[in-house]
């Protein structure tokens, strides 16, 4: 799939939040992922890639729901003779049913059953043990029983054909216990994409480096690392660059030839500085890739611009084409909550729009437990505490808006969306909150 140049050309106007999303989305869709079978003990949180039909019946067969006596409920209430056992996992023995008569009594029959054991034939209710005079008794007493009563009817959760699961499916824990009830190994989910993430800067140092004057410890690629984690996609490998254009061309065409990644994600290097490397480096008619061969080198189509957020304005996006592949482009704005908001905001809701795989996190209106000011022009981010107070959500707002309070952002469990333009929001009023963690 191609992609015309303007179509991710720079923006002069601020983008809103949905606006961006799709465009992201748009770029994201450059490139498919496919699906692939995975065994049902690695599945845990992926994405079902179609409807899941149920191979067999569950139950498969009618069962008792209890330790007790299986009967025919038309011959109660009476007195009746104890004869056979079935326990769990054997088949049902029509010698020792209801519909048989006993040889060595005129009394109808019964037949001890445990819990998930076959109910047998001529059958139809169970009576707990704790109701009767217990399994050791040659005989036992019954009040009237009712048709059904502790019998779970074969098919009664699912019948065979029925859809399991259907497609987009993120698979649980339930998920796939209903996976392996339905007697499958592997089970068909979407591809996971990889993602190469690229951060640094002159200023930045790996953790566990040196720190020289002026210099920082990397949180970005951790952050991301996280996100990326949490929605569903992996990393196809990292790369730490300095402000110097032609190496960051260089590093970066042979990251992308060595990892094959799906999605090209940069952190930092996009503002209005002097050094803004990711910026220069995929400037328009750019070729990516001094120092490699012409055929190794990648050709970059990203834009750059702002989005109306608070933090995080400061966003590009694109593709870039390298040999027979479009690779997606997303860049973020380097400062770590820009990061972070951008990844949990942005991102997931493109990764589930374009690939289905993005587990966008959910939202919930929730009431201001003061008042809050909002700016002209953009959506304010703020970190905040939900609670439940009663039937009602509250937020709290964190103290601290910049774009660099990393320590502060721990604390929030939700984001709170402030509307552009409102001036100051009285306590009281509910807002939208995004839900980073539940608590």
């Amino acid at each position: 799939m191609t992609t015309e140049p303007a179509a991710f050309a720079d923006w002069a106007s601020a983008r809103t939040l949905s606006e961006h999303i799709a465009v992201l989305a748009r770029a994201l869709s450059t490139r498919s992922l496919g699906c692939e079978s995975v065994p049902v003990q690695a599945a845990l949180g992926r994405v079902l890639a179609s409807d899941l039909r149920a191979p067999l019946s569950l139950p498969a067969f009618d069962n008792s729901q209890m330790d007790g006596f299986a009967l025919a409920s038309a011959q109660t209430p009476g007195r009746f003779t104890v004869e056979g056992m079935i326990p769990a996992g054997a088949g049902a023995d029509a010698s020792r049913s209801p519909s048989v008569s006993s040889p060595s009594s005129s009394l109808p029959l019964v037949v001890p059953i445990m819990t998930g054991a076959p109910v047998p034939p001529g059958a139809d209710a169970v009576v707990p043990v704790e109701e009767t005079e217990g399994f050791d008794a040659p005989s036992i007493t019954v009040d009237a029983v009712e048709a059904g009563r502790f019998v779970r009817p074969a098919g009664s959760d699912i019948e065979v054909g029925e859809t399991a699961l259907p497609a987009d499916t993120v698979l649980h824990p339930a998920a796939l216990g209903l996976v392996s009830a339905l007697g499958l190994t592997e089970v068909r989910v979407r591809r996971r994409p990889r993602v190469l993430l690229v951060t640094g800067g002159d200023e930045v140092v790996a953790p566990g480096g040196e720190l020289r004057a002026g210099q920082i410890f990397d949180a970005n690629t951790t952050l991301l690392r996280a996100v990326l984690a949490e929605s569903g996609a992996q990393e196809a490998g990292s790369l730490t660059v300095d402000d110097t254009v032609d190496d960051f061309r260089t590093a970066l065409a042979r990251a992308v030839r060595e990892c094959a990644p799906d999605l090209i994600l940069t952190s930092g290097g996009i503002s209005a500085g002097r050094f803004e490397v990711v910026r220069q480096a995929f400037a328009p008619g750019a070729q990516v890739g001094e120092g490699v061969t012409a055929d190794e080198g990648i050709d970059a189509q990203v834009g750059f611009g702002s989005v109306a957020m608070q933090p995080g304005g400061p966003q590009g996006v694109g593709v870039v084409h390298a040999a027979d592949a479009v690779i997606p482009v997303v860049c973020f704005p380097g400062n770590p909550v820009s990061t972070w908001t951008s990844a949990q905001l942005l991102l997931r809701r493109a990764f589930k729009d374009a690939w289905g795989v993005g587990r966008p996190l959910p939202q919930v209106q929730a009431m201001l437990t003061e008042d809050i000011p909002s700016l002209p022009g953009k959506t304010q981010v703020r970190r905040v505490r939900l609670s439940q107070e009663g039937a009602q959500l509250q937020v709290r707002a964190l103290p601290g808006t910049s774009s660099h309070l990393l320590a502060r952002a721990v604390d929030a469990n939700a984001f709170l969306l402030v509307p552009a333009g409102r001036g100051t929001i009285p306590a009281g009023e509910e807002l939208t909150a995004v839900v980073l963690q539940e608590e």
